[in-house]
């Protein structure tokens, strides 16, 4: 049974603040994003569109699953 990670809420609302800039830019964009890959010091970060990010030691990835739960 998978468990869903928790992460910490600062790093939440930076990938969701990210989703929501790229959205407002691309309005038109069909293709929805696996995620998020985001630093979990500096909180940069870009979507990631495949199915199998690769990550930088100090990133994490916040699927569209946990990002979706506040957009809808």
């Amino acid at each position: 049974m998978d468990l869903p990670v928790l992460l910490d809420p600062s790093i939440l609302r930076a990938a969701r603040h990210i989703y929501h800039t790229y959205y407002e830019v691309h309005p038109n964009r069909m293709d929805r994003p696996t995620g998020v890959a985001i630093h979990r010091f500096t909180h940069r970060g870009k979507l990631i569109f495949s199915t199998k990010p690769i990550l930088l030691p100090d990133e994490c990835f916040v699927p569209f699953s946990q990002l979706e739960a506040e957009i809808y």
